[in-house]
């Protein structure tokens, strides 16, 4: 899957962070590593839920950059805008209703998807969700993860803080930094 060059991620190697900001900068800092260290492990999460960035790495870090800028977009629709077409299942109700909106179901359904996003409560979610995934993916067997967990969801920064005191630096503050929303926090 392609991602936009613009996608804020994250690289570890380890629990060391490499490289945090938009892929476009973040791959070729990665391959930089993987030159330097071929059988090192490395890691790409987005930062939006913590997902792994697929990149290819093969080639220079110059080849690196190119393709990660060079996003294509297949498919119909608007692929200079990412649009990307997909089946839903609605009832014959909300057909009919998304039907007689301006500019009919499409622009609706992405209003309506828009406006959930800007929701505060829709972001702390979305952060807690994206702290959690990368906590478990770097830091499940670390010393206090549980509470730490319990802490990120009750949003008590100061509990979170207390229980991934004792874990790797970068993987502490990465996380801190993703959970910030989820405490009420802008970042």
């Amino acid at each position: 899957m392609a991602h936009d060059p613009e996608t804020p991620c994250a690289a570890f190697e380890g629990q060391r962070l490499i490289a945090a900001g938009p892929l476009s900068d973040v791959a070729p800092a990665v391959r930089g590593v993987l030159n330097q260290r071929p059988n090192a492990s490395v890691l790409i999460l987005a930062d939006d839920d913590s997902r792994r960035v697929e990149v290819d790495l093969r080639g220079t870090v110059a080849e690196v950059a190119a393709r990660v800028a060079a996003v294509e977009a297949k498919g119909p629709g608007r692929p200079k805008l990412g649009v990307v077409p997909r089946e839903i299942t609605l009832l014959p109700r909300h057909w009919e209703w998304l039907a007689a909106q301006p500019g009919g179901a499409s622009v609706a359904l992405r209003k309506l998807v828009e406006a959930a996003r800007k929701d505060p409560r829709e972001r702390a979610r979305a952060a807690r969700d994206s702290a959690y995934r990368f906590m478990t993916t770097l830091a499940g067997d670390a010393p206090g993860f549980e509470d730490a967990v319990r802490a990120l969801y009750a949003a008590d920064r100061t509990a979170f803080e207390t229980h991934t005191e004792s874990w790797a630096t970068d993987v502490r503050d990465h996380a801190l930094r993703l959970a910030a929303p989820g405490f009420g926090e802008t970042t």
